[in-house]
């Protein structure tokens, strides 16, 4: 098969890309496919979602996978037409329900479905006239442009002291989850962010003891990173830094790691007042399994004894996209930074043939890069190049 446009991940970002092409640019659906592993696009989004609980998005109505920013809204409906609960206060924050319809009809608008290979890239090779990948059930494609879209959705970080095969400590973010109690159960939920605190509530609804165990106190943030981060007031002087190690010191700070929103926030506060949800602010120091429950031993604290562990401690720093990404690095010379991500140019071009978005894409995106947000942001930056269709020079 031979395409112009090839999209390495079916995620949002993947998702968000592949209708902009299709229609802001104007490429023939017959030269664009995306793969990714998964039976149906957003797989990986709506398995996440779905095990922590989440019932509203932090993020704004017009943060969303298709193209018209007010596209979401329209959809909600209007005046005494318009779906009871479909956003939350502040900044019209959609129901988890609305967004994936939504992401239902971009996929039906733009025939996403049809241009989904179910299989896995394997390798990627550049040549001379294109980029040819290997997949895993044996075919081989040759696109003129590939765009990594590949996130960290594999990479769930595992504190060093869980034990990763005692089938009572999972990772909420594990591809092969299936951790979630089915009785009631005393759960240790470990993690201080958003994740952690709606696993916990949804836990504390389905009866069960829920521990809440964390290394910081609640912090708490509307969003994951400043909204200056959206627009000009603080892109502009990124944009200007040469130096991609400030760069990456500056993510690391205007990132609001572990934090939630103040409505999440408000309903941890008010279950932990009323005891409700346990708190445990400390340092995990182990993990003994004994045959009456796991024991968790904190760092100058009192041990805790639960059923059941749930890890919502986020995913790894690393590069995302394995030894795929790896032998590319290495077969194409690709640039790096030393935290081992791409060097880009403006338009995400990695390579003039190859382009990235979500986190291979921050140190050209800044720290909203790996949302949905910077997904629209990618978007638009490889619809012009595709527009243009010149590839950069190095």
């Amino acid at each position: 098969m031979t395409l112009d446009w090839l999209i390495i991940g079916g995620g949002i970002h993947g998702t968000h890309i592949a209708a902009r092409l299709l229609a802001d640019a104007s490429i023939p659906p017959e030269r664009l496919r995306i793969v990714d592993p998964a039976d149906r696009l957003l797989d990986r989004w709506r398995s996440r979602t779905s095990a922590t609980g989440m019932k509203h998005l932090r993020s704004p109505s017009v943060h969303h996978l298709d193209l018209d920013p007010l596209s979401l809204q329209s959809f909600a409906g209007t005046g005494k037409h318009r779906r009871p609960g479909a956003f939350a206060p502040p900044f019209d924050r959609p129901s988890l329900k609305l967004f994936n319809e939504h992401c239902d009809r971009v996929e039906r608008r733009y025939g996403l479905t049809d241009l989904h290979i179910r299989a896995r890239v394997t390798k990627c090779e550049v040549e001379c006239d294109g980029v040819r990948t290997e997949l895993s059930d044996g075919d081989v494609i040759k696109a003129a442009n590939v765009v990594l879209a590949v996130g960290v959705g594999e990479q769930p970080h595992w504190p060093a002291w869980a034990p990763r095969r005692n089938p009572r400590v999972q990772h909420v973010f594990d591809p092969d989850f299936d951790g979630w109690p089915r009785s009631p159960e005393r759960v240790a939920v470990i993690g201080g962010g958003i994740s952690a605190g709606h696993v916990a509530l949804r836990l504390l609804e389905e009866g069960h003891e829920v521990h809440l165990v964390s290394r910081h106190p609640l912090r708490q943030h509307q969003f994951d990173s400043d909204p200056g981060w959206l627009g000009p007031k603080y892109t502009r002087d990124f944009s200007r830094e040469e130096d991609r190690d400030r760069r990456r010191a500056v993510i690391s700070a205007a990132r609001h790691r572990g934090s939630v929103p103040p409505d999440l926030g408000r309903s941890l506060r008010r279950a932990i007042r009323r005891d409700r949800i346990r708190w445990h602010e400390g340092e995990v120091e182990q993990i003994v399994a004994h045959d009456d429950g796991l024991e968790v031993g904190f760092l100058g604290h009192e041990d805790l004894t639960v059923d059941r562990i749930l890890l919502a401690t986020g995913f790894a720093s690393r590069r995302p996209g394995g030894s795929l990404v790896d032998d590319l690095v290495d077969s194409a010379t690709l640039p790096c930074a030393s935290c081992g991500y791409p060097i880009v140019d403006a338009a995400l071009r990695w390579h003039p043939r190859i382009y990235v978005s979500g986190p291979l894409a921050e140190l050209e995106l800044g720290p909203v890069s790996r949302n949905i947000a910077g997904a629209r942001r990618a978007g638009e930056r490889i619809v012009d190049a595709a527009r243009t269709d010149v590839p950069a020079s190095r």
